[in-house]
């Protein structure tokens, strides 16, 4: 049940964050989510992954469907990628990885201090 509510907090918290200010924010939150509670390395590292994965999907699946997967089409093209769900899912994987990083700082950290 923690963990289920670590995942949230930082994918609800830093979808909001990264409205208001840059992308970098979502290392940030995932950091500050995880360095004020007390968990084991490993799920630090699961719930910024799947918090800040799961809200950059959600996030690129709704604004690519409001122009009809034109732009992520492209970008597909550009990078070498079969199509846009490709596209959508590595941009997924990146947000996902420095989330779960930046989590797994914090529960460093606060295993140091």
């Amino acid at each position: 049940m923690r963990f289920l509510l670590h995942v949230l907090l930082i994918a609800v918290i830093s979808a909001y964050a990264e409205w208001i200010w840059a992308w970098w924010m979502i290392a940030v939150v995932a950091f500050m989510v995880m360095g004020f509670t007390r968990a084991k390395p490993a799920e630090s590292f699961l719930s910024g992954f799947l918090g800040v994965g799961l809200s950059w999907l959600c996030i690129a699946l709704w604004r690519d469907s409001a122009n009809a997967h034109v732009l992520s089409g492209r970008m597909a093209g550009v990078f070498n990628l079969p199509g846009y769900p490709w596209f959508i899912a590595v941009t997924a994987l990146i947000g996902a990885l420095v989330g779960g990083l930046s989590a797994l700082t914090a529960s460093y950290v606060r295993r140091i201090v």
